[in-house]
Order: C-alpha cells, then structure tokens, then sequence
C-alpha cells in the first residue's frame, strides 16, 4: 500500500510539471519512485507516464502547433538516435552527464542572475536541425534528448506555447522511440504495467492541474519556471555522476 501511494503521488507531482512546464516527468517522478521501485522497473515507468502526460498536456498548445518550425527538429533527432545509441559502446556515459548537467547549471544559474534574459534566433532551420540532432544523439547515448532542445527554444524568444508546441513533440517523438526499444528488449513486463495503471490517476489529474497553471502565466514567467527546471535537472545529474 505504501509503495502504491508513492507511485502515485510521483505521479501526480510529475504529472503537474508536466502540464506546467511540457516536460520533468523523470526528473520529479525518480526522485521518488526510486525509494519504492527497483530501477529496471521505474526506466521503462516513467517513459510511459511521460508518454500520456506529454499526449495529454499538447492538447492545451495545438493552436501553436506549426509543422514548419517542428519538422527540423524532428528530422535532426530521429536521425541523432541511432548513432547515440552505436555510440553507447565508445563514449563514457558518465562524462556526458557530467558535462551536460554542468552546462544547464552554469546557463541556467546565469540567465536567472540576469536581468534580462537574451534572445537569439539565428542560423534557421539547419541551426534547428543541428540541435535536434544533438538531442537525438544525446537521447540514443544517455536518454537526456529534451535538454538542449529546451535551451535552444528558449533562446528563440517565442512565446511559451510556441516552445512548448517545438520541444514538446520532440521529446514525445524520442520518448516513443525509446519506449518502443524497450518493449521490443523485454522490459515492459506484467509489474510495469501494474504500475503504471496506480500511477495513471495521478498523472492524468496531474496534467490537468498543470496544464491550467500553465495558462496563468505569463511568457516570461514560463521561461524562468523553465530555467529553474533545467537548473534542478542540472543538480541531479551532476550528483548522481559524482556520487
């Protein structure tokens, strides 16, 4: 009983993030779930919470949903997977957490500092490309896909449910792709699914309570929420590296 209390409270808890934000259902879910559940089992759960949340909360940014601005991104990070992952065996998985969560701190922490935070659209759609294949890359090898594509939305100066309407198909499109090698490799068992039926409610009720506390902000107000997230998802992989 008390295991299923806490699967679903993450749920809920990751599920508002979720809705909020567009994306930190591991980063929110893990740190508790992992107290009750053994890692092989909340891997392949919280690709499969992030998977409804990231369904259900799009449904309150399809009017931004524009096709052009998506697809480079998309391209870019369906061909970036595959060489992730034939990279597994050739890169040391630790040193690019560590560098990459140092990286959010020291962008996140500097832009909260500001007073301002900067736009910069430039390069086009090969600079959109680019990233999106970072992130594809950065997904295949570590499962971090949704960082820089965050970062780089960011800094475009859209409106927040213009972001949210680039990354966030991203990051669904990569978090299928992963589910997907997972189901085909086994690890989608009975438990899972047992699981991720307790923490369904919570992530459902989750979302909807995200998703109206996203309408309430403003765009600015979105990006720093955002930054203190990424700053947060920073924290966590730079002390789980050095741990």
């Amino acid at each position: 009983m008390t295991a299923a209390l806490v699967v679903l409270v993450g749920a809920l808890l990751a599920g508002f993030v979720s809705g909020l934000a567009g994306f930190g259902t591991g980063l929110v879910a893990l740190g508790l779930w992992l107290h009750v559940v053994d890692p092989i089992l909340a891997a392949p759960l919280v690709a499969i919470c992030s998977v409804i949340a990231q369904l259900l909360s799009l449904l309150s940014i399809r009017p931004a949903f524009r096709l052009a601005r998506l697809w480079p991104f998309l391209v870019g990070g369906i061909l970036g997977v595959p060489v992730g992952v034939l990279a597994l065996g050739h890169i040391d998985g630790d040193s690019f957490r560590l560098a990459l969560g140092a990286f959010l701190i020291v962008y996140c922490a500097a832009m909260l500092a500001s007073g301002r935070l900067p736009v910069f659209d430039r390069g086009g759609k090969p600079a959109d490309g680019a990233i999106g294949l970072a992130g594809g890359i950065l997904g295949g090898a570590t499962g971090l896909s949704g960082a820089l594509p965050t970062v780089w939305c960011g800094l475009k100066g859209w409106g927040k449910a213009e972001q949210r309407a680039v990354y966030q198909p991203f990051n669904l499109a990569i978090l299928g792709l992963a589910l997907a090698v997972q189901a085909q490799q086994g690890f989608i068992t009975a438990e899972v699914g047992r699981l991720a039926l307790i923490g369904l409610p919570g992530t459902v009720l989750g979302v909807w309570m995200g998703t109206r506390a996203f309408a309430r902000v403003d765009d600015r107000q979105f990006r720093r929420i955002v930054l203190w997230l990424l700053l947060a998802s920073g924290v966590v992989l730079t002390g789980k590296t050095l741990a």
